[in-house]
């Protein structure tokens, strides 16, 4: 049975790993065994359909004796590499860090100061649930995501070490504010006691529901990835495949009737539908968000397993999105970026995949940040516009060729109506105000996106001028939070005009400054940049 929380919280140090560097669950051993047949059997199998000849029994016979006994070789060989580098993987919990070794040829030992651990996750796939065992990642401010990995631990141990990280992590936190480090051989500080209160869950219904507005193409890429697999296995020949249908729909285009063409599109898109639905009820099912005192733990999953735990004190930035179609009929995602996670599934965390405006509107203040206003936002440049135009060409360029190529496709054209009409709503689209608590910006005309980034935490303001915006006299204004500073997903404000982006600028730097000052000693910033 493992200890409590609390219990494995007032440990002295010496004793918060355990006894010394620890190593991983021993039933890692057959958990990597088993993870490591599917790709073994995936080689093999090749070799053994090249080999096998119904008119030489002889040749067939030594062949297989070949490539059975070089498999027992790479079997040996990768059993003995797998149990060494279990036998070198070592952690080790201590007051003021977290020490992780491992390496078989070459040694690497990495240490973690427990100041920088922003929370801890705890995932248990299919295979780890069957062996009682988890996967407990360390996030820290780094890139690496593997910084602070444990591959297979128990859960009970998971547990545990969770508990220890979090009072370790309390205890430097209530130092620093009063300027005095951990001390060697000083027990640790009481965890808090775990009691939560669920505060969002995706029920069945919704789950259903979001799934089916999760179109997905997935059916088609996986069924060509086999085929493409099975041609590299039993030697056929796709080229010849494709030519005999490419002439089996010469001979049948014209039978082809529209409401034939009709209905496979509508089994593609029903085939799309499903796909979604069965990837959002597999990762999704079982959402549940709960709070603590100063942090945010969700879990769900079907197949695997996921509990991540948000320090609320870390939360850079809130971001809300809007779908094309469930976005329309009310339906909202809430996520958040934390510090130092990168733009990756470590860094962006979901506190809420499907759920109206007002369970938003509660969940923010639960994350530290300030609510969304639709009101004083102002456009940016309508020369904006521009730059979807630009993006609509390469279709076009496409349309054309297959126009020339197939008469036909012409009666595609309608379609480029589309991003001509998103290009004009760019500008109306793409908006941004700055008020008293934090900076928003809205962006997005089909999907429709709004960053929530409280002033305190925008670490950098850069102004970027491109080849076609210095033409146009534009120019994007780029806010970096300690979250991430490159992505897709960044609450930049796009094709100011060049006066009124300085202007801005200089705006958004003297809210940063006031902010930073009226900030707590944890809280305020270390540096922040000017265009």
């Amino acid at each position: 049975m493992s200890p409590s929380p609390v219990a494995a919280a007032n440990e002295t140090p010496e004793a918060v790993g355990g006894p010394g560097p620890q190593r991983l669950d021993p039933r890692t051993l057959l958990l990597y065994g088993v993870r490591s047949f599917g790709p073994m059997l995936a080689l093999a199998t090749p070799a053994v359909v090249s080999l096998w000849r119904e008119d030489d029994p002889l040749r067939t016979v030594i062949g297989l004796a070949i490539v059975g006994s070089l498999g027992l070789l790479l079997l040996a060989v990768g059993t003995l590499f797998t149990w060494l580098s279990w036998r070198a993987f070592t952690y080790e919990v201590r007051p003021g860090e977290v020490v992780i070794a491992r390496g078989v040829i070459h040694r690497t030992r990495r240490s973690i100061p427990v100041e920088r651990i922003q929370d801890v996750s705890i995932t248990r796939r299919p295979l780890s649930r069957l062996l009682g065992l988890a996967e407990v990642r360390i996030e820290t401010g780094g890139a690496d995501a593997d910084e602070g990995k444990l591959n297979s631990v128990s859960l009970a141990e998971a547990h545990r070490l969770r508990a220890v990280l979090r009072a370790l992590g309390v205890a430097a936190a209530a130092g620093r504010a009063r300027g005095v480090e951990p001390a060697e051989g000083a027990p640790a500080a009481p965890a808090p006691v775990d009691n939560e209160t669920v505060v969002y869950r995706l029920g069945g219904a919704r789950l259903i529901l979001a799934g089916l507005f999760s179109f997905s193409l997935v059916w088609i890429v996986a069924p060509l990835g086999l085929l493409e697999y099975a041609g590299r296995v039993f030697d056929i020949d796709a080229a010849r495949w494709a030519s005999l249908l490419l002439d089996v729909g010469e001979e049948t285009r014209s039978r082809l009737s529209p409401l034939l063409v009709l209905g496979a599109l509508g089994v593609a898109f029903g085939a799309g539908i499903l796909a979604g639905l069965i990837r959002t009820v597999l990762r999704d099912f079982g959402f549940t968000l709960t709070r603590a005192e100063g942090r945010l733990r969700s879990r769900r999953g079907l197949l695997t397993r996921s509990e991540v735990v948000v320090a609320v004190r870390r939360i850079q930035l809130g971001l809300i999105e809007r779908g094309t179609v469930a976005g329309r009929l009310g339906w909202r995602m809430l996520r958040v970026q934390t510090l130092g996670g990168g733009d990756g599934e470590s860094g962006r965390q979901t506190l809420a995949p499907f759920a109206r405006p007002a369970e938003v509107e509660a969940l923010l203040p639960l994350a530290g940040l300030p609510a969304w206003s639709d009101s004083g936002l102002r456009p940016v440049s309508s020369r904006h516009m521009i730059g979807g135009v630009i993006e609509a060409l390469p279709l076009a360029v496409i349309l054309l060729v297959a126009t020339v190529v197939w008469p036909p496709a012409a009666a595609a054209g309608p379609l480029l109506l589309l991003p001509l009409w998103v290009a004009l709503r760019r500008p109306r689209a793409h908006r941004y105000s700055l008020t008293p608590p934090a900076l928003q910006v809205q962006r997005g005309v089909l999907t429709r996106r709004d960053w929530i980034v409280p002033w305190h935490r925008i670490q950098a303001v850069t102004l970027r001028r491109g080849p076609l915006q210095r033409r146009l006299g534009l120019a994007t204004l780029c806010i970096d939070t300690a979250g991430v500073s490159r992505g897709y997903s960044q609450p930049h404000i796009h094709d100011l005009d060049e006066g009124d982006a300085v202007s801005l600028a200089r705006l958004v730097l003297a809210r940063v400054e006031e902010a930073r000052q009226a900030a707590p000693p944890l809280q305020r910033l270390t540096s922040c940049s000017a265009p």
